[in-house]
């Protein structure tokens, strides 16, 4: 089991104000999981009582819509934490985190990261400017539903999943979502979803290959995203 000291994740998130002592007091009372794909890390309505910090792997964070369907409200990768805002706001998970593929998380228990919070002003300035990031990311994406087309969705969903994942040596998007899982990140109907990537697909912006995505016409996707 790595040690938080040696452990360069912490680099990407709120742990890099945490001093050497702090990250072995840190090392001393986490507990590391493996989650395999499609499994919970957490459920909406769970009491968390800690943060998990993602050392490998990709999960999408989800909210159960009224019509009980499941919306993706955002993917997260490796280095960064999950949990934050229940944590200090002392209420259950809002949202759920479910596996996009493996994955290695740690645990750290709320009682220990409450005693930084204390200590170390420069982890809670941290901790206060993810969650206002989170914010903001959360009010762009609802301006961005209420005011541009399915279409623009797409193109622009598209833009993100290659800007901030990359690719494989095929060129295919490496992070390969179901057809449902696209439509949910667009806010749209699977089918809508599907009609759209066969219309990409026949301008040339696109190529389908088998399920996987590949995007041939960078420039024009992001013209149409904006």
């Amino acid at each position: 089991m790595s040690k938080c000291e040696q452990c360069i994740v912490r680099e990407f998130s709120s742990l890099k104000a945490l001093n050497k002592d702090e990250l072995i007091k840190l090392s001393d009372c986490k507990t590391s999981k493996l989650i395999k794909k499609g499994e919970h890390i957490f459920e909406e309505g769970e009491n968390v009582n800690g943060i998990f910090c993602i050392k490998d792997g990709i999960c999408k964070l989800t909210k159960l819509s009224p019509n009980g369907k499941d919306h993706i409200v955002k993917l997260v990768t490796k280095g960064e934490l999950l949990g934050q805002r229940s944590m200090i706001s002392d209420e259950p998970a809002n949202l759920s985190a479910i596996a996009l593929e493996d994955m290695h998380v740690c645990f750290i228990p709320k009682n220990e990261i409450m005693g930084f919070f204390d200590k170390n002003n420069q982890f809670s300035m941290n901790v206060m400017k993810t969650i206002c990031g989170d914010l903001k990311t959360a009010d762009d994406h609802m301006v961005n539903m209420a005011q541009k087309s399915v279409k623009e969705r797409l193109a622009e969903t598209l833009i993100y999943l290659h800007d901030t994942f990359g690719i494989n040596k095929d060129e295919t998007l490496k992070v390969q979502l179901s057809r449902d899982e696209l439509a949910s990140m667009i806010g749209t109907a699977t089918e809508s979803c599907i009609r759209l990537l066969s219309d990409f697909n026949k301008l040339g912006l696109i190529e389908l290959v088998g399920k996987k995505i590949v995007l041939k016409d960078i420039n024009k996707l992001k013209k149409m995203a904006d």
